[in-house]
């Protein structure tokens, strides 16, 4: 079995079992959409009629928010039950969105230059090689199109168990090839599923080699002062787990950048 097949079974049954990462977008959220998808201003004040792609982000949360602020979903995911979810949701409230079932490595169903927002949360980390996510993305994406992308952190993926001292014990070699192996300290991975490391070279670097210019970038905050040890929040105060990236795709018959002056004495 692949590590797609793996992944994929993992999730129908996580989306059949009502995962938290499975959630519906509730009423509340859906009457300010926006606000609830992007709490740092990086959307455009309207979203209405434009194409996005929900990028491995189905269960019915991200997509029925961008329907409910007036864009053109699509939604990719390798999960059926998880797309299960955006369909109903979205047949629910009288939305229309359009899913596909797909690992987020390979939109050749999808045309090029389709898409004005490409929006992942975090999922990367299922796929062994995130330059190929990457080169979908700025395929699909229009000049200038916005990419937004939530990553787990390498260092985090190293962590292999906490100490008798209530320290985090990175045990992984930041060098790691291939499928990462089965580790004590569960707090930032997915029970069933094969996740892969990716250096800051790829994650950062691959985005900007790809055709992708990077705008901003933050570390949600998942530290919890009060959180006891063995809780997320309890390891959120001392290993970054995430990581959040804006991205524009650079438009292709853009002119090289002029070489720098150099200044001499």
């Amino acid at each position: 079995m692949t590590a797609f097949d793996t992944n994929r079974t993992a999730w129908n049954r996580m989306a059949a079992g009502g995962s938290r990462f499975a959630h519906v977008a509730t009423d509340e959220e859906c009457l300010h959409p926006l606000a609830t998808l992007d709490g740092r201003g990086w959307l455009p004040a309207s979203v209405h009629g434009l194409e996005v792609l929900c990028l491995a982000a189905g269960g019915g949360w991200q997509s029925v928010l961008y329907a409910a602020a007036g864009a053109k979903v699509t939604v990719v995911d390798l999960s059926a039950e998880m797309l299960r979810q955006d369909l109903d949701e979205a047949r629910r409230r009288g939305f229309s969105v359009r899913v596909v079932e797909s690992s987020m490595h390979d939109l050749s169903m999808l045309g090029d230059q389709t898409f004005d927002i490409v929006h992942q949360p975090v999922s990367t980390c299922y796929v062994p090689d995130v330059n190929a996510v990457y080169g979908e993305v700025a395929r699909v994406l229009r000049d200038g199109g916005l990419y937004i992308s939530q990553h787990k952190q390498p260092t985090s993926l190293q962590v292999v168990e906490r100490d008798a001292g209530n320290r985090y014990v990175v045990g992984v070699k930041y060098y790691h090839a291939g499928p990462l192996p089965p580790v004590g300290d569960t707090s930032y991975r997915e029970s069933g599923t094969v996740e892969f490391l990716h250096r800051w070279e790829d994650l950062v670097g691959g985005m900007c080699r790809a055709g992708l210019v990077i705008e901003d970038l933050r570390e949600p905050c998942r530290a919890d002062e009060d959180a006891r040890p063995g809780h997320f929040g309890h390891r959120g105060q001392f290993i970054p787990p995430y990581v959040r990236l804006k991205a524009r795709r650079v438009p292709r018959d853009s002119a090289p950048a002029p070489a720098p002056v150099l200044w001499t004495p």
